[in-house]
């Protein structure tokens, strides 16, 4: 599986789990709806800023919430 696929399946487990909506969540980043749709389907590679900012509005640290799929 590709790391965009997993990271965006990784943004949306996380996002529902905590009842945040795609909106709510795009909103705390400040990025359009459609951006964070790209992501979560794992259709666009997220920036690391993305990533980080993220990572912050779910209250996470970046290496242990996200990449821990991937190892």
């Amino acid at each position: 599986m590709y790391t965009a696929k997993i990271f965006g399946n990784r943004v949306k487990y996380i996002r529902t789990r905590l009842n945040v909506s795609q909106k709510e969540l795009s909103d705390r980043i400040d990025m359009d709806d459609g951006s964070l749709r790209r992501i979560e389907a794992g259709r666009t590679n997220p920036t690391l800023s993305t990533i980080c900012y993220i990572s912050l509005a779910f209250a996470f640290q970046f290496t242990s919430s996200f990449f821990r799929v991937i190892n």
